[in-house]
């Protein structure tokens, strides 16, 4: 967010995945859209649903004119399966009365939210979700900020790390639907102002380690008084306050992790950091970590096989812009948008300054395609946070979601309560150019409120992704996904058996004839203090064929499946396909 004001300085169907490698066909009826069945010309691509599900939520930034940096920043949401019921539930991170961190006994919490997904009669599904928080002990007060997800001790059920101002805190996924604060036992600790969270494993041992993104030096004490264009009393810039290192926790297999921030050289760059994803960017088979940085130069962790990171985000290209400076930067969507292979980079930024296209040749070089795949201008006039590929339409094609919302005053809703509303953007991928489908996303994208966290994954388990995105200050909104249903799917989910159970990292292509391998991995990260469905989905166009689905797994070893059907989840367990396949 580079771009902020200057001072006098500037400152979270019930589907029964089938065992063994088998499928489940969804039915054909959708019961949300239309009666006739069809989505007419006029009707939305996408329907905001929290209320009509019971999805209860209204997060509190605790603004008391103070203009404190942390209060403009919150908060993030989780799409999880908690209680491995085949469905994804929601975790949805709160603020409340700023106060340093410190944990309140009273006020707003944290929410967990089951998804209570039924089929009933004609196939027609009915959605709904329970608040469940209180029975699993996730009522967490603290000035929350993200949620990460990864299944940290190999039980089979994802674990929930919450970042916040002042504190992370682990919560150990029982198996029963509760939760237990492990922080202290894990041996984590980072009392700095932590952000977006991944759980990688980046030694390739089958335990997932964590990595945490800091952002600034910044206390109440050391507030700064910054003030606008017109001299009204604003936020401030970043770049006001100090940046801080990020933390890497390695995970000795015994339920506990060691902070290797230093031996593993991750201490060596400091960042204002905002966004965190991971991925294979340079090829190697191991894994690396992009980070987003507030007005700093991003940053691109690569891999040294022996525990140890390089930072070679300005080598690469993808540190600072063409001018050669950092930009505001906060979400990140890591992906395989133009089909060649090799993992992407979109970052978003702050008004004035565009949204980043990072274009990777395979090898982990970058070129800024920002302008030439058309989304430069229209990303021009937005502060951009929450975002992610996802392939909305079922093409073959990813597309962009991102959540907008200001951290400056805006003119035009200046002596307005909450002067930073934006619309949330869409975009269609066509053939690696892009289209602003915003409009045609309905009243949605037409609602200018203070996105911030976006989370992706079919909640309504139709076949099509859907999307959660938090408001700072504001309600939870649900968007669920109308688009036609004409294109054709497949969803993954991957088993290990012992460690690293939910193959967090692997790599997955799906086969077909005559069209490039569409490529996917595994993960939860990226996007804005938020974590996805670790399922993957794959849009496969006006064609059901699919050839085969090839496997990396983390350790690097490959298996291919052949008779995989379309318009299913697949479970694929290691050890069941054609094990060494190429692909």
């Amino acid at each position: 967010m580079s771009l902020r004001v200057f001072p006098v300085v500037l400152a979270c169907a019930l589907l029964i995945l089938p065992p063994e490698g088998g499928s489940h066909k969804f039915p054909e009826s959708n019961p949300w859209l239309p009666p006739s069945g069809g989505r007419s010309a006029a009707s939305p691509l996408f329907v905001e649903s929290a209320a009509a599900t019971g999805l209860d939520f209204t997060h509190v930034n605790g603004a008391t004119g103070q203009y404190y940096m942390a209060e403009q920043m919150g908060a993030g949401v989780a799409l999880f399966d908690y209680d491995n019921d085949g469905d994804l539930d929601v975790f949805l991170v709160q603020g409340g009365p700023f106060d340093a961190g410190a944990r309140r006994t009273t006020g707003p919490t944290c929410k967990l939210f089951r998804n209570d997904l039924t089929d009933g009669p004609n196939g027609k599904r009915t959605l709904h979700f329970t608040d469940v928080t209180e029975r699993a002990g996730l009522a967490l007060r603290t000035y929350g900020m993200g949620a990460a997800v990864g299944d940290y001790n190999n039980d089979g059920y994802l674990d929930l790390l919450v970042t916040s101002f002042g504190a992370i805190t682990l919560y150990r996924n029982n198996g029963n639907g509760t939760f237990t604060d492990v922080t202290s036992a894990a041996g984590l600790s980072d009392p700095l102002w932590s952000t977006s969270a991944a759980f990688v494993d980046y030694d390739r041992d089958g335990h997932l380690d964590l990595f945490v993104a800091n952002y600034l030096d910044f206390s109440p004490a050391s507030n700064k008084v910054c003030h606008d264009a017109v001299g009204a009393r604003d936020y401030c810039s970043p770049r006001a306050y100090r940046p801080v290192p990020a933390r890497l926790f390695h995970n000795d297999g015994n339920g506990r992790f060691t902070d290797v921030t230093e031996p593993s050289g991750i201490a060596r760059a400091f960042g204002a950091g905002l966004g965190v994803a991971t991925g294979d960017y340079d090829g190697d088979g191991w894994p690396d970590v992009y980070v987003a940085n507030d007005a700093t130069p991003n940053q691109l962790w690569i891999n040294h096989h022996d525990g140890t990171f390089v930072d070679e985000g300005l080598l690469s290209g993808a540190a600072v812009n063409a001018a050669g400076n950092p930009e505001g930067s906060m979400g990140i969507a890591s992906g395989d948008f133009n089909r060649d292979g090799s993992e992407d980079l979109f970052v978003t930024n702050i008004i004035g300054e565009t949204f980043a296209l990072y274009v990777n040749d395979g090898h982990g070089n970058f070129e800024d395609a920002r302008t030439k795949a058309g989304l430069a201008a229209p990303t021009a006039a937005f502060t951009g946070f929450g975002t992610d590929w996802f392939d909305f339409d079922n093409d073959g094609w990813l597309d962009l979601f991102v959540a907008n919302g200001a951290v400056n005053i805006i003119d035009a809703q200046r002596g307005q309560p909450a002067p930073f509303r934006m619309k949330n953007l869409l975009f269609r991928n066509v053939g690696g150019r892009f289209q602003d489908a915003s409009a045609e996303g309905g009243p949605a994208f037409a609602r200018a409120e203070i996105g911030r966290g976006a989370a992706f994954g079919d909640i309504d388990n139709d076949g099509d992704v859907d999307v959660v995105v938090t408001n700072n200050g504001g309600p939870v909104r649900l968007l669920l996904n109308q688009a036609p249903r004409s294109n054709h799917w497949l969803a993954l989910k991957l088993e290990q058996p012992e460690k690293n159970r939910f193959a967090s990292g692997a790599w997955v292509g799906v086969e077909r004839t005559g069209e490039p391998t569409l490529w996917r991995r595994v993960r939860t990260d990226g996007s804005y203090l938020s974590a996805s469905d670790v399922r993957l989905h794959f849009g496969l166009g006006d064609s059901p064929t699919v050839t085969a689905v090839v496997v990396q797994w983390p350790d690097g070893t490959r298996e291919r499946w052949t008779s995989i059907k379309s318009d299913t989840v697949v479970t694929l367990k290691r050890g069941t396909g054609n094990a060494g396949a190429g692909g």
